[in-house]
């Protein structure tokens, strides 16, 4: 297939940017591009590949909603959910755009309408799944006319480091070749450097289609509150969701725990809908639709919901519980303020949240005796007898889909198995021994370390008495050079705390005026931090404490996180050592205080 808009001559390019221009304001009823958005829609109508790292509500669909009516050929848009499909579908035909959805929630006749448009090229954008997108009939069928653009949203997905990686994501860049490389448009709103680099190498993105705008968004305003148990937990969440005006989502980590808010807030007579994986897709759509319109004022979901939701106006985001990632906590955050108005981002923090992490990346990877069973599955008779497809043979195994569908694709990756232009999938290498799959495996023990440190740092947000968006942005926007928000809790708690210790100090107070909250540490206290041992204090106000480690390392932590201990000198230490003595950066030993 030619490689379309190659080589634009200077006068091409000033009639595309009139067309856009137009377009922009007679289609979409926008005045003018939001940042960014000129730069990745200027690099798709000129042909070229790019990954654009945007913002939740940067408006990254209409980099290539806008384009698809420009261009000389269909856009197909790959997609990781069928309700954000349906929604974005059922938008595009309102706006008089010729759109067709195909994926397995479609009956017959919608089916094979959609397929009509293809065949007979009336469709201008096609929004599929990655599991659609790898089935050879359907690639047949694409490929009958032009395909000037491939869009694949949540791009983050793609890749192995991403916080959402999902198997079939890996189908993509094979299908896009099929189609005889078009250009691609990557979308997410969080990619680290590795995160990045992956999706480039595996779409063929050159480096320089990099386009990152940023991640700071001075209208979310965060904060943590620390918890005591389950039981205050529930409490919180309630009042919270009182307490605030407009619209909302409230984020748990497990089904259980959703159940339990929704349960309670029903209980209050709240305008409350429930979203989660174990639901069925009827009572999920219609949980959506309520929230969307609005007739249920907050949605109690697990992250089954909300990737790429269009609601402009969301209020608060709560999470109840803390989530596995910094990333993933900002794409479910950020879904709030889409409009650019003041928007409330609350975590609400218990230690038990970490395990609950902890068991969930326990179980996300394919183990031996997993791909030992796929193998085995594969070398037996299929049951329609022409031979094993993803869907056959992930039912036929009995396990979790989640974890065979990793496993299928780490041995695909190993080339110990194929997949044909049917999509029957053969094993290449029929005589395996464990050593072969524990080899394979060793590819994803940098992944698992990975993991854990990237939980680690969530924790440490959830615990640090230092800026909310700074330290966001050290996980992903390590470039940008932010000040002090002035807006989180922290920030609000060290400008109260400054602004006292500018005052004079008074030795006697008037009755019924409470004496000014002094830090509860000084320099050079040595402390001991949970899961980060003994350090010094360098630095200490009423909100916050920056502790010093022996490794070199200062991290700063909120003061409810940090303990005295009992210290000895060295000098004294040449008398005998304390039992459970612990290092300090300056060679002396602490033990607990009793």
């Amino acid at each position: 297939m030619p490689t379309l808009h190659a080589g634009r001559s200077a006068r091409d390019k000033r009639s595309s940017a009139r067309n856009v221009d137009g377009t922009l304001r007679k289609v979409f009823g926008h005045a003018y591009l939001r940042a960014g958005q000129a730069e990745v829609i200027g690099r798709v109508m000129a042909g070229l590949s790019t990954l654009a790292v945007m913002p939740t509500g940067a408006g990254k669909s209409l980099c290539y909603q806008l384009p698809a009516l420009l261009l000389e050929g269909q856009t197909v848009v790959v997609s990781p959910l069928i309700a954000l499909m349906k929604d974005q579908c059922d938008r595009l035909r309102g706006l008089g755009i010729q759109a067709v959805q195909v994926n397995s929630s479609l009956g017959a006749e919608e089916l094979a309408q959609a397929e009509l448009d293809i065949d007979e090229g009336r469709a201008r954008i096609v929004l599929t799944t990655p599991e659609r997108l790898s089935d050879p009939g359907f690639l047949q069928r694409l490929g009958r006319h032009p395909v000037a653009l491939v869009a694949v949203d949540e791009a983050h997905c793609i890749s192995q480091w991403g916080h959402d990686f999902r198997p079939a994501f890996l189908e993509i860049g094979p299908a896009i070749a099929a189609l005889g490389s078009p250009p691609v448009l990557a979308l997410t709103a969080t990619a680290g450097d590795e995160v990045a680099a992956d999706v480039m190498k595996l779409l063929a993105i050159p480096r320089s289609g990099l386009v990152d705008t940023g991640a700071y968004r001075a209208n979310l305003h965060f904060g943590v509150e620390q918890l005591a148990n389950e039981e205050e937990r529930l409490r919180r969440t309630v009042e919270f969701v009182q307490q605030e005006a407009g619209s909302g989502i409230v984020y748990a980590a497990t089904v259980k725990a959703a159940q339990l808010a929704f349960d309670a807030l029903k209980a209050r007579d709240e305008s409350v809908a429930l979203y989660h994986g174990k639901l069925g897709a009827r009572e999920r759509n219609a949980a959506q639709e309520a929230f969307m319109s609005g007739a249920a004022r907050t949605m109690v979901a697990t992250n089954a919901f909300g990737m790429g939701i269009d609601k402009a106006d969301i209020r608060f985001v709560l999470h109840c519980q803390m989530p596995s990632s910094l990333h993933a906590y900002y794409q479910e955050a950020g879904r709030a303020g889409r409009d650019g108005q003041s928007a409330r981002c609350m975590l609400l923090f218990h230690a038990k949240d970490r395990t609950v992490q902890q068991f969930f990346l326990a179980g996300r990877y394919p183990q031996l005796e997993d791909l030992d069973a796929i193998h085995r599955q594969l070398l037996a008779e299929p049951p329609d007898g022409e031979g094993w497809t993803a869907n056959s043979l992930l039912d036929a195994l009995q396990r979790p889909r989640t974890r065979m569908q990793s496993g299928i694709a780490v041995l695909r990756q190993a080339q110990l198995l194929k997949i044909d232009r049917q999509g029957r999938i053969a094993i290449r290498k029929r005589a395996v021994a464990p050593a072969d799959f524990s080899a394979v495996l060793d590819a994803y023990k940098d992944r698992r370390i990975q993991d854990r440190e990237t939980l680690e740092r969530m924790v440490s947000y959830a615990q640090s008495g230092q800026c909310r968006w700074q330290l966001l942005l050290s996980d992903l926007d390590p470039s940008a050079d932010l000040k002090r928000c002035g807006s989180c809790d922290n920030c609000r708690r060290i400008a109260a705390h400054e602004s006292a210790m500018a005052q004079p100090i008074v030795m006697r107070h008037e009755a019924g005026t409470p004496a000014r909250k002094m830090p509860a540490f000084a320099a050079d206290d040595r402390v001991k931090v949970k899961r980060f041992g003994p350090g010094v204090v360098i630095a200490a106000d009423a909100g916050s404490v920056t502790v010093a480690f022996a490794d070199g390392a200062e991290r700063c932590f909120h003061p409810d996180y940090v303990s005295r201990v009992r210290c000895r000198s060295k000098g004294e230490a040449a008398g005998g050592e304390v039992a459970g003595a612990l290092p300090l950066p300056d060679g002396s030993s602490c033990g607990k205080n009793p």
